[in-house]
C-alpha cells in the first residue's frame, strides 16, 4: 500500500484501539502485570535493625564492614510482541485477514502498555527474523510498531517459531512480559518456549480463522497451502472429512494450550470472528487474581 493509504490504516486503528485500550488498562492490565519483584540498587553501611538477610557478605569481606544491598521495587515493565508473518497469517475468511487482526490486537496490547508507563518492542518473524525493534515508551513509537506490522513484507513463508524464541531470550536481559501471537503452525520450539518462559513472562495468542476450523460443504475445492504453496483437490460434501477436519483444528488447539502449560507459560485462543477485547478482559482478570493471591 502506498503512504497514504498506511497512514490512514494506521489512524483508523489507533483511534478504534487506544480506545479499547483504556477500557482493557481499566479492566485489568495493570493489576495483571504488575511491575515484577525487586531491582539491585545500591550497596550501604548496614545500621542496626537492618535486615541480617540483605548483607552483602562479597563486600563485607572486602572492607572489613558490614554493608547491605538496596533495591527499588521494579514498577516498569518491558513488554515484547512476538509476532508471526509468516505466508499463513496472510488468510482471511470474515471480516479481515489474520494479519490485520494481529496488528489490531499488537496494537490495543501496545497501547494498554504505555498507559502503564511500559517500555514496548515487536519481532516480525516468519521462518527467519524478519524485523526486530527494541522496546521503548511514547505514542511515535507505537505507531511505528503498527505502520511496520501493517506494511512488512516478509521474506520467509514458512514459520520457525523456535528461532524466534531463541532471538529474545539472547537479546533481553531483563525479565519482560512476552506475548507471542500466531497460529502456532510450527514444530520443534517446545524446548526454546520453555527456555524463554523460565526468565521471562510468556503469554501465547493464538489467532485463527473460522475456516480453519469449519470446512464448508461447497462441493469439491483446490486448496493452497498459504507457507508451502502445496495445493490439493478436497471434496467437502463429506461429512467424514468434514468432520476430520475440525477434529484435526481441536486437537491441534489443545496440543498448542498444553505445550505452553508445560512450558510454565499462559495461552489465549482468539477467532478472527470473536471480539478480542472481551477475551483479553478475561484473561487479564484471571490473571490479576493470581497476581493478587501470589
Amino acid at each position: 500500500m502506498n503512504t497514504s493509504e498506511l497512514l490512514k490504516k494506521v489512524r483508523r486503528i489507533e483511534i478504534k484501539t487506544r480506545g479499547l485500550s483504556s477500557h482493557l488498562f481499566s479492566g485489568g492490565y495493570h493489576s495483571a502485570f504488575k511491575g515484577r519483584g525487586m531491582s539491585f540498587s545500591e550497596v550501604r553501611l548496614y545500621y542496626p535493625g537492618d535486615d541480617v538477610r540483605a548483607i552483602d557478605w562479597n563486600v563485607t569481606a572486602r572492607t572489613g564492614d558490614p554493608y547491605i544491598k538496596v533495591f527499588d521495587e521494579e514498577r516498569e515493565n518491558t513488554v515484547m510482541l512476538l509476532v508471526d508473518v509468516s505466508g499463513s497469517a496472510v488468510f482471511g475468511s470474515h471480516n479481515q485477514f489474520k494479519a490485520e487482526y494481529l496488528t489490531e490486537l499488537c496494537a490495543v496490547l501496545a497501547f494498554s502498555a504505555i498507559a502503564n508507563n511500559d517500555k514496548v518492542g515487536v519481532l516480525l518473524f516468519s521462518d527467519r527474523i524478519e524485523l526486530y525493534i527494541p522496546p521503548k515508551k511514547g505514542r511515535q513509537h507505537i505507531l511505528r510498531i503498527i505502520r511496520e506490522v501493517l506494511n512488512i513484507n516478509p521474506i520467509g513463508k514458512k514459520t520457525n517459531l523456535g528461532d524466534a524464541l531463541h532471538y529474545i531470550h539472547n537479546g533481553l536481559k531483563k525479565r519482560c512480559v512476552c506475548f507471542v501471537l500466531s497460529d502456532f503452525l510450527a514444530e520443534g520450539y517446545e524446548q526454546a518456549l520453555r527456555v524463554l518462559a523460565k526468565q521471562h513472562d510468556c503469554i501465547g495468542i493464538h489467532c485463527w480463522d473460522p475456516l480453519e476450523r469449519d470446512l464448508p460443504d461447497v462441493g469439491v475445492l483446490r486448496v493452497s497451502d498459504a507457507e508451502s504453496g502445496e495445493q490439493i483437490w478436497v471434496d467437502t460434501t463429506s461429512n467424514r472429512l468434514r468432520r476430520q477436519y475440525w477434529h484435526s483444528f481441536e486437537s491441534h488447539t489443545a496440543a498448542t494450550q498444553a505445550l505452553f502449560r508445560r512450558a510454565g507459560a499462559d495461552f489465549v485462543s482468539l477467532g478472527t470472528h470473536q471480539p478480542y477485547i472481551n477475551a483479553l478482559l478475561q484473561f487479564f482478570s484471571r490473571r490479576s487474581r493470581i497476581v493478587s493471591h501470589g
